[in-house]
């Protein structure tokens, strides 16, 4: 049986206090990376991150924290997905689908859990039925009724209907396979339960977290010591941590601040992530669809990507971008079109209040908010502006609390599909679902494309649910961002996914003699 890593004693190198010093007034960075344990050329260096936004949900794997699992390269799922989300072999070896509702997935042998347990077809199936019996359900699992039951060295997946889409779905970093030891009492702990490259050995509440290297991997030795963790909400930190060296690696520089940064280590990545304005379709002033149509008219995409975005993203013309190559010529055809040409005629707006909410979290978002403000008052609004915390915000932006809620979203995040996102945020009930949208031709779009096969007829069936949702004008689509991140000069073989599922991999180096400080 593989042993636990034993863990050492950590010290802040020199790199990072003298960085430390340079940025302590900067709030939130200062004293959050802890340089790990001094290491030689044999074990390796550390690498330091800063990160976006902290945990939601105390980095339970059934939460979007399972996505800070993946990227830290702890937590693996029973199947990986290719740059073209094609199904790959992850703790599975191989699948087949043995009859409309069932497949049958093989457990990779002789693989540990941190905590030195064998990972089993027991195993498989008690991480997979604890997520699908929680509440809430992860959303990549929200009507799919997925059942599992270990068959000796397998796992028997069930789903109530045909899902064409199950591999795909258990990609999803929140259907990460955990030890049975992270199943106790009413949480899940991702602490010393994982199989990654990394284990991860701390956190230290919204501040940062502690990884070292997991000795015992079934995939080889990372290259990397550890990784250490900041989160740092605050854009400008973050871009001084990576300008000062003070991390490795920095999630989301914000738009307006890569020119204060060396260009070379800024990497521009599109991605499917769109900055949506959603509308409250169920009560206010949205509730009726000409109002939302006259807000959709008052919208200059144009003017808030060159001011905000410094041209850094790509103007969006439906919910999925760019980084998804089908939909760009799938919204030409004669069906798409006849679809948005149902939607409502303009009303008239003169002096209607309405609560414009969004978070700070992404820096982008609350200037973003300014012009879309000005956008709807130039049409006849009158704008009341509410921008909080992602943490502080969620729930009352769930609940419906605003009439406009502004959002940059993932539209692929679980299985490398958009359906799920459509679900989610769009259909009858759906568990994200700002816009409180309940429509019966939306749900059945919606329902037709998760039924249809992978490639081109799939395609064909989600950009038609796609004009369905843009037809009732409940989201309008701004703009597709690109991912830039930033990265010191020490850093080599970083991945820079645009699923935003990877990041620190078993492959990611240190030089050691490089510097990283990037000032300018």
């Amino acid at each position: 049986m593989t042993t636990r890593t034993t863990r050492t004693t950590h010290r802040r190198s020199p790199r990072i206090a003298a960085a430390a010093l340079t940025v302590l007034l900067l709030p939130g960075l200062a004293g959050c990376f802890s340089a790990g344990p001094a290491s030689d050329a044999a074990s390796g260096e550390r690498v330091s991150l800063a990160m976006l936004q902290p945990p939601r949900s105390g980095l339970s794997p059934l939460s979007d924290d399972a996505f800070k699992l993946s990227r830290w390269s702890t937590a693996e799922t029973l199947v990986t997905l290719d740059d073209d989300a094609v199904a790959q072999p992850g703790l599975a070896t191989r699948w087949e689908q043995t009859s409309d509702t069932t497949w049958r997935f093989e457990i990779r042998p002789d693989v540990h859990f941190h905590d030195g347990t064998l990972l089993t077809g027991d195993a498989v199936a008690g991480a997979l039925q604890h997520a699908a019996a929680a509440s809430p359900v992860p959303r990549i699992l929200k009507g799919v009724g997925l059942q599992a039951t270990a068959d000796g060295d397998a796992v028997v997946v069930t789903t109530t209907e045909v899902d064409p889409l199950l591999p795909q779905r258990l990609s999803s970093p929140q259907l990460s396979i955990l030890a049975p030891s992270a199943y106790t009492g009413d949480t899940v702990s991702p602490i010393g339960t994982g199989t990654g490259p990394f284990e991860l050995v701390a956190v230290d509440g919204i501040s940062g977290a502690t990884l070292d290297r997991f000795e015992g991997y079934w995939g080889g030795r990372a290259r990397l010591a550890g990784i250490d963790v900041a989160f740092v909400p605050d854009g400008t930190a973050r871009t001084a941590a990576l300008r000062t060296g003070a991390a490795d690696i920095v999630e989301a520089v914000p738009a307006g601040q890569v020119e204060t940064v060396d260009p070379a280590l800024v990497h521009e990545v599109p991605m499917p992530r769109t900055n949506t304005l959603y509308l409250n379709a169920a009560r206010g002033p949205f509730a009726d669809s000409a109002v939302r149509a006259a807000a959709r008219d008052a919208i200059d995409r144009a003017q808030i990507i060159a001011s905000v975005y410094e041209g850094r993203a790509d103007e969006a013309s439906g919910l999925l971008g760019p980084a998804l190559a089908w939909t760009v010529d799938g919204r030409g055809t004669p069906a798409y079109r006849d679809i948005l040409a149902t939607r409502a005629t303009p009303a008239k707006v003169d002096g209607v209040p309405i609560t414009l909410g969004t978070f700070t979290d992404r820096a982008e978002l609350p200037e973003v908010a300014v012009l879309v403000a000005q956008q709807l008052q130039a049409a006849g609004f009158v704008v009341t502006q509410d921008v909080r915390e992602y943490q502080f915000i969620e729930a009352d932006a769930l609940a419906g609390a605003f009439d406009a809620f502004l959002l940059s979203r993932a539209t692929v995040l679980d299985s490398g599909d958009p359906v799920a996102y459509f679900e989610a945020d769009f259909a009858c009930g759906g568990g994200f679902s700002i816009s409180q949208l309940c429509d019966p031709a939306v749900d059945e779009a919606i329902s037709t494309a998760s039924r249809t096969e992978p490639g081109t007829p799939r395609q064909t069936a989600i950009l038609a649910a796609e004009a369905t949702i843009l037809a009732t004008d409940a989201a309008v689509p701004l703009l597709h961002e690109r991912v830039v991140q930033g990265e010191s000069a020490r850093v080599h073989d970083a991945a820079r996914d645009p699923r935003e599922r990877a990041l620190v991999t078993i492959d990611t180096w240190i030089d050691a003699a490089a510097t990283g400080d990037a000032s300018r």
